[in-house]
């Protein structure tokens, strides 16, 4: 498993957890990622740019989407995601900890970020992870995709059919 920054004394206080590649790996095996992206609330930009700036952490640009990256001293790149979706206060409250004690984003909220993006990468991503999920770890995923996405449900059945053939634990 790859040693990331830890940033949690960095953002002590503030509700932020791990997201895209980097957390998947801990709910399938681990893939190749040249950084680390994190979720934070919108409204906490910028004290998270500044507790990140006072650490080291230099600017480098806005994303497409709602967010920036820096660089860590140690020249990681880290893409800083702002959160607004209604599930996000939720999902930053009761993260997992993955074996290096971060705070990893729960699967629910992780496939709701990832249908939200909808690359093939996250595609690909949701399908191996719900086919090695549980069968309780899914219906959270349902429970949470049908409050905030019901119009995602079909599409989650075919990506939980798919991962399972893949993975091979239909």
């Amino acid at each position: 498993m790859t040693q990331w920054p830890d940033l949690r004394p960095v953002l002590e206080g503030i509700p932020w957890a791990v997201v895209g590649a980097v957390a998947t790996r801990l709910y399938m095996p681990e893939r190749a990622t040249r950084d680390l992206d994190i979720l934070i609330r919108r409204e906490d930009e910028q004290t998270v740019r500044n507790r990140l700036e006072t650490a080291g952490y230099r600017y480098g640009v806005s994303l497409a989407v709602p967010g920036f990256t820096v660089c860590s001293p140690d020249g990681v790149e880290i893409d800083v995601l702002l959160g607004d979706a209604p599930w996000v206060e939720e999902a930053l409250a009761a993260p997992r900890v993955d074996p290096t004690g971060l705070p990893v984003l729960d699967l629910p909220y992780l496939v709701l970020m990832k249908l939200e993006a909808s690359r093939l990468q996250d595609i690909a991503d949701l399908a191996r992870m719900l086919g090695l999920a549980s069968e309780s770890e899914r219906e959270r995923v349902r429970a949470a995709v049908a409050r905030y996405v019901p119009d995602a449900l079909e599409d989650l059945e075919s990506l939980i059919y798919l991962g399972m053939l893949e993975m091979g634990t239909e």
